[in-house]
């Protein structure tokens, strides 16, 4: 479990502040050759700022570009039940097999 004294993922933070800047300004404006002539740098300015795009062809607005959001972290599988569930007896009852290995062959 989270506590609430503990601080939100970086990614978290990054993704707050991108959403943030682009609802505070209109999207930036560039023509299509511009576009096409510094497509690389204008990807990692996106990308880094999390700032939109509207690429225009002869002054009307015909694509958008936006950052990919984040993925966020998952939580590991292993111990993700730890502090909710307990186990009661022995844990290593949990993994014994059922049957003795000698019954096996006849379970076939």
């Amino acid at each position: 479990m989270a506590s609430s004294s503990m601080k939100p993922p970086k990614a978290e933070v990054q993704r707050k502040a991108a959403t943030q800047a682009r609802r505070a300004a209109p999207p930036q404006e560039i023509g299509a050759g511009e576009f096409k002539a510094k497509c690389l740098a204008i990807i990692d300015e996106v990308s880094r700022s999390g700032k939109e795009i509207v690429i225009t062809k002869r002054g009307k607005p015909t694509a958008k570009l936006i950052p990919f959001p984040l993925a966020e972290k998952r939580e590991p599988f292993i111990g993700r039940l730890e502090g909710i569930i307990e186990i009661i007896g022995d844990p290593d009852d949990l993994i014994k097999p059922v049957f003795p290995a000698e019954d096996w062959d006849m379970l076939k």
